[in-house]
């Protein structure tokens, strides 16, 4: 029995030396060592504690004024399209069923109107973009309005200058046929152009 209590003894104790060994290989995490200091430290300013500062409280001095905002600066006034006419020289162009891609046969004709305008700096510019009447009348404006885009940056892209180019979209509201067939239909779909001096 006393060897049955001498092995309990002897094995709490290297439990215990075990948890001790164990303890003091962890690495010290609240404290430091330094070395010993040679002379003694300079003295620490400390900068000076804001002031406290009162809640705000509602002013009785007058609002401080908005700023004022900027003037904006004047946009050059649009042309109105009663000022534009067509002349025999400038050849409309025309587009596929819902495309306001520019067509092979339509770029050469493009290019044409491109040599009039750069040899006739005198004169701006108006593109009127057009549509069918299939589809919505907001879907036929915003049709007209990319197919008049696609023509002016077609001329840009060919040297004419943008700030003589004017767009306006009039969607399906000024067909030049008014038959309900393809034939008449592909006449609306179209990109015409006016001009006028400066």
């Amino acid at each position: 029995m006393a060897t049955r209590a001498a092995h309990i003894v002897v094995m709490s104790l290297l439990l215990f030396g075990v948890v001790l060994a164990g303890c003091a290989k962890r690495p010290a995490t609240t404290q430091a060592s330094a070395p010993a200091p040679t002379a003694p430290p300079p003295a620490v300013s400390t900068p000076p504690a804001p002031r406290p500062t009162a809640p705000s409280a509602p002013s009785m001095a007058a609002p401080t004024p908005a700023p004022t905002p900027a003037a904006p600066r004047p946009t050059p006034a649009r042309p109105s399209p009663k000022e534009f006419v067509a002349i025999a020289d400038l050849k409309d162009i025309y587009f596929d069923f819902d495309k306001y891609d520019i067509r092979p046969g339509d770029a050469k004709t493009l290019d044409a109107n491109a040599a009039w305008f750069k040899s006739h700096a005198d004169y701006l510019a108006l593109i009127e973009g057009h549509a069918d009447e299939r589809g919505t009348n907001e879907y036929n404006l915003a049709l007209g309005e990319r197919r008049a885009k696609s023509a002016m940056n077609y001329l840009v892209s060919q040297g004419v200058q943008a700030s003589r180019i004017t767009i306006i979209s009039y969607g399906e509201e000024r067909p030049q046929c008014t038959e309900k067939n393809e034939g008449c239909w592909s006449k609306n779909r179209r990109a015409h152009f006016l001009v006028k001096p400066r």
